[in-house]
């Protein structure tokens, strides 16, 4: 029962896969979803709007958030979509993935895929955490309603589940010394706290009848933007200590997923390596065409996320593609459709 590793020839053989499945379903005159819904928890990694209607400064509801996006900006904290987004699409399922909150969409909207991600959240309750399991069972009750109790048990059970969380509770909380956890833990001590959370919302789930989760390690946390240019003894480059707690931790959850698959009968968890990849595009940017992967394409890039990244800052760059991250602190569509595939790759290694 080890965590699995996942490797590059892995991951094309599954995505080759998953184009024979979508595309012979599309041959046929429909394309058919792989599975019943894709369904989302975390934070702004992965938030599809459920922060526009909380009460947070932390939205990116307006330009030049979502200037690549047909429909403009919602909520999403990209240029243009989302991980999820991509997965869904690349199940067969709709290419955008409703945020639970949005009033714009009603049950039948969730039934095929949901949001209840939410910009600052984290594992720990002092990282502006939001009840996502309390949405999650409400939308099992309105899905049981909406579809028949046997129908929305079906969705549960078999839909695939994206979780990504953790990097707020480090470099918004932790290391921001504003809640005390600072002083309360040591660092490889928080550690064991948050993978203690994450072990006990991943059992939560569990219970409430998700199967085939994916759940996302840390990235290189020390190479935001905002973190180099943070870093002002280090010159501006990726903050390594940093990095190392994110790598420290990575361990840890693998060892926790591991766990829990022994120890939870037919859950099928598995983890997406985020650091590896993220690491491998910084060192080798001319892999995806990208010409800066130290600062945001959003105002100068460095310090700029949310209501500081705007449409008045004239500084805003042209072209997003030839950047890792979008604002100071989140990847640009492009990063995200390449780290959706891996996702996606390991999702259908759930279906078998």
């Amino acid at each position: 029962h080890r965590a699995r590793s996942w490797t590059s020839a892995t991951v094309l053989l599954l995505l080759a896969a998953a184009a024979v499945v979508v595309g012979a379903a599309a041959a046929a005159g429909k394309k058919k979803p792989v599975v019943p819904a894709v369904i989302v928890f975390g934070d702004s990694t992965v938030d599809t709007g459920n922060n526009n209607v909380i009460g947070t400064v932390l939205k990116s509801n307006f330009p030049p958030y979502g200037r690549d996006l047909q429909g403009g900006a919602t909520g999403r904290f990209c240029n243009g979509r989302l991980p999820p987004d991509f997965v869904s699409e690349a199940l067969g399922l709709p290419p955008l993935v409703p945020a639970y909150l949005d009033p714009a969409y009603g049950i039948e909207d969730f039934a095929t895929g949901v949001v209840f991600a939410s910009a600052g959240s984290g594992l720990d309750n002092a990282t502006a955490s939001v009840l996502e399991v309390e949405y999650f069972k409400e939308y099992q009750r309105r899905l049981a309603k909406h579809a028949g109790r046997a129908r929305a048990r079906h969705i549960v059970a078999n839909a695939v589940y994206v979780v990504s969380v953790g990097t707020n509770d480090f470099l918004e909380n932790y290391y921001l010394l504003v809640t005390g956890r600072f002083f309360e833990f040591t660092v490889a001590e928080y550690q064991d706290f948050l993978v203690a959370r994450a072990a006990e919302f991943l059992t939560a789930i569990y219970r409430l009848g998700a199967r085939r989760v994916t759940f996302a390690g840390l990235s290189a946390i020390g190479c935001v933007p905002l973190e180099r240019t943070l870093n002002l003894l280090g010159g501006g480059a990726c903050n390594e200590e940093y990095n190392q707690v994110a790598r420290d931790y990575n361990v840890k959850v693998k060892a926790m997923i591991a766990r829990l698959r022994a120890e939870l009968r037919g859950y099928r968890l598995a983890y997406i390596n985020v650091y590896d990849d993220m690491v491998d595009l910084i060192d080798h940017p001319e892999k995806l065409g990208l010409e800066n992967v130290s600062e945001g394409c959003c105002a100068t890039g460095k310090v700029e996320m949310g209501f500081m990244c705007n449409d008045k800052s004239p500084l805003t760059c042209d072209d997003a593609d030839k950047y890792f991250f979008w604002d100071s602190f989140h990847p640009t569509e492009k990063i995200n459709r390449f780290f959706a595939k891996g996702t996606t790759a390991v999702s259908l290694s759930l279906l078998t």
